[in-house]
């Protein structure tokens, strides 16, 4: 690792908000990282706009030849790390990236794949999540949720947690300006989990 100019590489599959937050954070000095290339598994995702205007190497992965050709995830997501390794990234950001990486890719960067999960530990893993929050408020069930930033394991969305936030939900809330509320945090959110993450693994070594 090289503090203070720590190389991060960011998977996406969508609009690349949360990478935007990312991008302005590294360029204005918040975050002392670079982001060194931008994935996505969608060739119109939004995101890839975002990287390429800011002048970052983008890549493009769909899951869709593997299963054409009968393989498996596990052959997907080993090349998608053989990919990666040349970028000599010192973490792996999941902002929106919507599919589960199995330890065929986690295992070629251990403890170095973060991830953001618009719900709080132990609540709403998997798709879907602002929805289903959203959905169990209107029956009486939560009375907010929330996002969190945790390290990826195979287990969906149960990694260690590096940081998480409390977004309220309010009674006059439809599901857009709930949303839009999770977002501002999600925004928050991830830059303080590349933060600890990069922390953590700076103090490990050290040791």
């Amino acid at each position: 690792m090289n503090p203070g100019n720590y190389r991060l590489v960011v998977l996406i599959s969508g609009f690349g908000s949360n990478l935007q937050a990312i991008l302005d954070a590294c360029a204005d000095g918040r975050l002392p990282a670079k982001v060194v290339l931008v994935v996505s598994n969608r060739k119109d995702a939004f995101g890839l706009v975002r990287a390429q205007r800011a002048g970052i190497p983008t890549l493009y992965f769909p899951l869709k030849p593997y299963r054409e050709r009968g393989l498996d995830r596990t052959a997907y997501d080993r090349d998608l790390a053989e990919r990666i390794l040349p970028y000599r990234p010192d973490l792996i950001v999941l902002a929106g990236w919507m599919h589960i990486l199995s330890s065929a890719f986690l295992e070629r960067f251990p403890g170095r794949v973060i991830n953001l999960h618009p719900a709080l530990p132990g609540m709403f893993p998997g798709m879907r999540a602002i929805q289903r929050a959203f959905e169990a408020y209107r029956r009486g069930e939560i009375a907010y949720s929330g996002c969190m930033v945790h390290i990826v394991t195979p287990a969906v969305d149960e990694g260690p947690v590096l940081t998480h936030r409390v977004v309220p939900i309010y009674p006059e809330d439809t599901l857009e300006t709930f949303e839009a509320r999770m977002h501002e945090a999600e925004h928050q959110v991830i830059l303080e989990g590349i933060r600890a993450a990069l922390q953590m693994l700076s103090r490990s070594e050290q040791a």
